[in-house]
């Protein structure tokens, strides 16, 4: 297998990349050596990692994982990083909590146990932090100099902050019309951030032609050429979301979707957990969550088809707002495998989830967390969640990067003069 090259990057002969073995296409099963390749080179799907995994007693791997740092590091294992990644300076993203939501199951009457896993703690409040960490390894083990992405902004946050402390260049691309909070934490790292007119897919489509130019020399993009290894970031949800949980699987996962690649990747974790033996094989069920106004894979479902139809995206969930989502057919296989489905909300909805989740359990997700939450109400309602099981609702980033959504409605409840008289004559403080 000799490594292919992209035009316009480097790469080295040996990079060190801990268990990561090869590069394998998920159409055609063809391996190649680990480099920065995105596309097979004969059927042009599209390539994950391959791995050696430990081999071993489970319980002595449990052990170690137990042992790591309170971070992604702790499965360094079974991520394509090297052994003594943790001793090098990367933002150190994961561990976040697995909030108990008991407020929310009464209200949503959830018996079995229902879970949110609270992304927004991550270093730049996202869920990104994970994918953008592990592409930081591949960037060094291939020689890169310039960090890049195209993005609907928390991972240009995400970028741009992993590059600063990895001490690489960072030029990022973004829609021009992003919410503001995204476009000044994306800003505040000095990289380059560049608006690009038009939505997501056309600044994927530009980023797509700078990579086989001269100008994309010596860049990494983590969605492109290092896809492979960024998309293993996601796995560590799956890993946190077990062990938290006691070493066991939940019985249902709602995930947003946005490529569709986390979705895809979580459920890879999932597999590799029970190919381990470090959780016990039961039947499990995914669902995925999209906007009313970008919806292309929920339509797919919907619609019984194999392939999904690209939409324009209209949504105030800008964070998923992906017409035409790369992994898209590949959620619908696993949605459609582990029993579980594909549907949206409206931005209405969206809202709602938001302050719903706000006031039962004190987390203020962004619009992506009120497209889950509002798929998964949804969905409970209408018997295809089932209440008396364990249920995950993944939160993958911070509320106060989408202000804009509830500004309207989150409003101060009175203003008042500081005296009690006033206090008293507003009918305050005596619910």
């Amino acid at each position: 297998m000799a490594v292919q090259t992209v035009a316009g990057n480097a790469t080295t002969a040996s990079p060190d990349l801990g268990p990561a073995a090869a590069l394998s296409c998920r159409e055609c099963g063809e391996r190649f050596e680990l480099g920065p390749l995105f596309a097979c080179a004969s059927c042009f799907g599209p390539l994950e990692v391959a791995y050696d995994l430990p081999t071993g007693s489970p319980e002595e791997l449990r052990k170690r994982i137990e042992a790591g740092p309170d971070n992604i590091w702790r499965y360094a294992p079974l991520l394509p990083v090297p052994a003594d990644v943790a001793e090098k300076p990367n933002i150190n993203p994961g561990f976040t909590k697995l909030v108990k939501a008991d407020n929310l199951a009464r209200e949503l009457g959830v018996t079995g146990g229902l879970y949110v896993k609270d992304d927004s703690g991550n270093p730049t409040h996202s869920f990104k932090d994970r994918v953008v960490a592990i592409a930081v390894e591949a960037a060094r083990a291939f020689g890169f100099t310039t960090l890049s992405c195209s993005s609907t902004g928390n991972l240009a946050g995400a970028v741009g902050a992993a590059a600063a402390r990895a001490g690489l260049r960072s030029c990022v691309f973004i829609p021009h019309d992003l919410e503001q909070g995204k476009v000044v934490m994306a800003a505040v790292y000095g990289g380059e951030l560049v608006g690009i007119e038009g939505n997501y897919d056309d600044v994927n489509r530009f980023c797509s032609e700078l990579i086989g130019d001269p100008l994309g020399e010596g860049w990494g993009f983590v969605n492109v050429n290092l896809r492979p290894y960024y998309g293993e970031g996601s796995k560590t949800l799956a890993y946190e979301i077990c062990e938290q949980l006691g070493w066991r699987l939940p019985d249902q996962i709602v995930i947003p979707i946005a490529s569709g690649s986390q979705l895809t990747k979580i459920d890879k974790g999932l597999q590799e957990l029970i190919k381990l033996g470090l959780v016990e094989d039961k039947p499990y069920k995914i669902f995925g969550a999209q906007a009313e106004g970008c919806s292309p894979v929920s339509a797919a479902f919907k619609a019984g088809h194999d392939v999904v139809r690209p939409q324009k995206p209209n949504t105030i969930a800008k964070s998923l707002a992906i017409g035409n989502p790369a992994d898209g057919p590949y959620v619908l296989d696993i949605a459609r495998r582990t029993g579980g489905a594909v549907e949206d909300v409206t931005d209405e909805q969206v809202v709602d989830a938001i302050k719903l989740l706000a006031r039962t359990e004190g987390i203020f997700g962004e619009t992506a967390g009120g497209v889950t939450l509002g798929v998964t109400k949804k969905l409970i309602e209408a018997g295809v969640i089932d209440r008396t099981l364990t249920t995950v609702v993944v939160n993958t980033g911070d509320g106060l990067k989408t202000l804009d959504a509830v500004s309207a409605t989150s409003q101060a409840t009175a203003t008042i003069k500081p005296s009690l008289d006033a206090f008293r004559a507003a009918g305050l403080g005596t619910a």
